[in-house]
């Protein structure tokens, strides 16, 4: 006779692959042990029941960029803020970034320390990034050793200053770690905007005085982006190296990486919730507080992407969650080409995607579902333990009130700076609850579940 479930989640509609439907989830030893019509001659000797009637069961969201800043800029975010601000919007593993801490993560040594910090005051489950920068590419190998799989680098300057700072890959670096990552069977993913286009129209505005938001937008084309994804799709067909584009915000650029993936090549591509909810129009009318690289662009971009997503030529839906403190982005002084290039959103991601591709277009809650959770979890090598509601797999469940309208207002964030495009932004459903692991990590009514602690995610 099967032990008694630890927690039996009734009444939902859970989104399976492919198809939603009314289930009731039966939850043991953090992991889903049973799916099926009814558990209700096995409520009475469950641990606890959960009614979730008329709300939607997701598989929780795998955020696979974020930079909460660790080690040394905590001020800036933190495991702690971060990770709870990711549970209250329904993600239940995220993988960090290795730029914007001091230092950045492109030793073993300091991917310990990160691990370490990660460890003691995340709220929800974690992998780390890796980083390929000029002069440490012996590094790559020990911290693929140690268990990371992706490795970012910028093809254009990631801003920064002092000697510790995270620095963009020169064309032979890139080349170089590439064939690197190839031969320990990681993957790199590419911030990719070409810096000889972007840093010379940049220095050619503010030289003219032009500085605005709309100027900012100019001086990042998207002949920029479709400049480096194309020098980054030939030296992965040269090197053999599988490739991630983060945050791409154009049709074009998912095009041409549509056609490397007919040809044989092991490529993927992100985009984020701020390139599919706002357009160039946002970032003048809202300030730095939207901006982003690249840049948010016309609407026509915009419809665009969300049309490649019917189509299935996207492959994952991240935040890129970029904070800083409010007078680096809103500054008195400071330019538009100034302020800190970062969005802080990742709380939202979630609802956004819910709210503007299911409920406003009616693009299917699975296909919104597998850009949130299976296709970033696939990325990462940690499907289906990550992911999926399915048996086996590990009980990260977000609950989703599609029933109940709200407007975002500071008072909802937990960013340690409680700013966001999105505040004033309303949302025809809420996140009301977050498990990880069958654990309880957010409540929409209690808030976060202080004993809830994440744990490091290994690839299978």
């Amino acid at each position: 006779m099967n032990a008694p479930f630890d927690l039996i989640i009734k009444n939902g509609i859970v989104v399976l692959p492919g198809e939603a439907r009314k289930l009731d989830i039966g939850i043991r030893n953090g992991k889903i042990a049973a799916i099926t019509e009814s558990l209700a001659e096995a409520e009475q000797a469950a641990g606890a029941v959960i009614d979730a009637k008329s709300r939607y069961v997701l598989p929780g969201m795998v955020d696979i960029h974020v930079h909460f800043n660790e080690p040394n800029f905590e001020h800036w975010e933190g495991f702690k803020s971060g990770s709870a601000s990711l549970a209250a919007g329904g993600c239940t593993t995220y993988v960090d970034m290795p730029l914007n801490g001091n230092p950045p993560t492109v030793t073993l040594d300091a991917l310990r320390d990160k691990e370490k910090r990660a460890s003691e005051s995340s709220v929800v489950d974690y992998l780390l990034w890796g980083g390929l920068v000029p002069g440490k590419l012996d590094q790559m190998k020990p911290m693929a050793e140690a268990g990371v799989r992706g490795f970012k680098a910028f093809m254009s300057n990631p801003g920064g200053e002092g000697e510790g700072r995270f620095r963009e890959a020169d064309d032979w670096t890139l080349y170089e770690g590439m064939k690197e990552i190839a031969a320990i069977g990681g993957f790199v993913a590419l911030h990719a905007e070409s810096d000889s286009i972007t840093s010379t129209l940049s220095a050619k505005a503010v030289s003219e005085g032009r500085t605005d938001a709309r100027a900012f937008a100019a001086s990042r084309p998207v002949v920029a982006e479709l400049e480096a994804v194309n020098k980054a799709l030939l030296f992965a067909e040269l090197t053999g190296c599988n490739v991630h584009f983060v945050h791409i915000s154009s049709v074009e650029a998912v095009e041409l990486i549509e056609r490397a993936k007919r040809k044989g090549l092991e490529v993927t591509v992100e985009t984020c919730p701020h390139y599919l909810a706002m357009t160039e129009d946002d970032m003048a009318d809202k300030g730095a507080l939207a901006k982003c690289a690249p840049p948010l662009r016309a609407n026509e971009q915009k419809e665009g992407l969300w049309r490649l997503i019917r189509e299935g030529k996207l492959d994952a839906v991240a935040s890129d969650h970029s904070p800083c403190p409010p007078e680096l982005k809103c500054g008195d002084s400071l330019t538009f080409f100034e302020a800190w290039g970062g969005i802080s959103g990742a709380q939202s991601s979630m609802e956004i995607m819910l709210h503007e591709g299911w409920i406003e277009r009616q693009i299917p809650i699975t296909v919104i579902s597998e850009l949130l959770s299976a296709g970033p979890a696939k990325r990462f090598g940690i499907y289906p333990q990550k992911g999926v509601i399915a048996e086996g797999s590990d009980a990260d469940l977000a609950i989703v009130d599609a029933n109940t309208a709200y407007t975002l207002t500071e008072s909802h964030l937990l960013y340690r700076h409680k700013h966001s495009p999105y505040v004033g932004r309303k949302f025809k459903c809420k996140v009301s609850m977050t498990l990880v692991r069958g654990q309880v990590a957010y409540d929409a009514d209690l808030g976060i579940h202080e004993d809830c602690r994440g744990r490091k995610v290994t690839p299978l």
